[in-house]
């Protein structure tokens, strides 16, 4: 891939973490907070501050996401990381401009619904590449470690937040918070990954340098000599296994390095053994 195509990818991928951070801001200010409804992680905090507390929870997103930015920077990598402060800082701004007007009267609906579009900005952005910020990145983190869907892992971690929610305000809210969250978390794997594994196979003659990308990934490579059967030039076949949402990351990395390399990506129905390895200092 040549540094104009590069160019070109990343702007799109801007232009749908934009799209997404509006999609976020709309579920929160005309569904969830209308109703003082929580949609976990950063957000479900920041949404209890204001609540207690009368705050900007716009202002209280951003600021309650710097840490996880920073810390995610080092251990995900730097582009996923630009791409999800451009999430957390156009997310806020949107949050600013749109009103909080409820569209429902009723908080079930709101829930429902709240639940549906937030998790339609959080996987739109996670597919272009970056996050919404918050537990997305903690989320990110732990499943290109650990074969875990990601809506589960948000489930899980939110569900801690919503309970504070019950504890400092009110039970209803509480539960009606957790519906949307179930709601969100099923979506998010719906529309990011579904938890689908792919197998992709890499045909290249720049076998050390492509060798060297594919190890910055999170899973492991295996190495094939070929020959060609119509040209009878040797070629080396790379096979690894990712999930649907990282195909992006080794599309880029393998054009990258090769944009004459062949890749066939096939759905893989299960696997067994070892997916992923613990990610080392540098790796993307």
């Amino acid at each position: 891939m040549t540094e104009r195509q590069d160019r070109v990818v990343f702007i799109r991928e801007v232009l749908i973490v934009l799209l997404s951070a509006l999609i976020l801001a709309a579920g929160l200010e005309l569904f969830l907070i209308p109703h003082q409804l929580l949609s976990g992680g950063v957000a479900g905090v920041a949404s209890i501050v204001g609540y207690l507390t009368g705050w900007k929870i716009s202002g209280l997103y951003f600021i309650l996401n710097l840490p996880l930015v920073i810390w995610g920077w080092r251990a995900v990598g730097r582009r996923y990381i630009v791409l999800s402060l451009i999430s957390v800082v156009s997310t806020a701004w949107f949050m600013e401009l749109l009103p909080t007007y409820p569209l429902t009267r009723d908080p079930l609906l709101g829930a429902v619904f709240g639940g549906i579009i937030t998790a339609a900005g959080i996987g739109f952005s996670l597919r272009a590449g970056g996050s919404t910020g918050g537990f997305d990145i903690i989320g990110s983190v732990i499943t290109r470690r650990k074969d875990v869907p990601m809506g589960t892992l948000l489930l899980l971690l939110n569900g801690a937040v919503i309970l504070l929610l019950g504890f400092y305000k009110n039970w209803d809210l509480a539960l009606f918070s957790m519906l949307s969250t179930y709601v969100k978390g099923k979506f998010v794997d719906l529309v990011h990954v579904r938890h689908i594994k792919m197998t992709c196979f890499i045909i290249t003659q720049k076998a050390e340098e492509m060798l060297t990308g594919l190890r910055k990934l999170p899973h492991g490579i295996t190495c094939v000599e070929t020959k060609g059967g119509f040209s009878r030039e040797n070629n080396t076949m790379f096979m690894t296994v990712t999930t649907r949402y990282e195909v992006a990351a080794l599309k880029r990395c393998v054009l990258s390095i090769d944009p004459n390399a062949f890749i066939n990506m096939v759905e893989s129905t299960a696997i067994v053994g070892r997916f992923s390895r613990p990610l080392r200092e540098g790796d993307l």
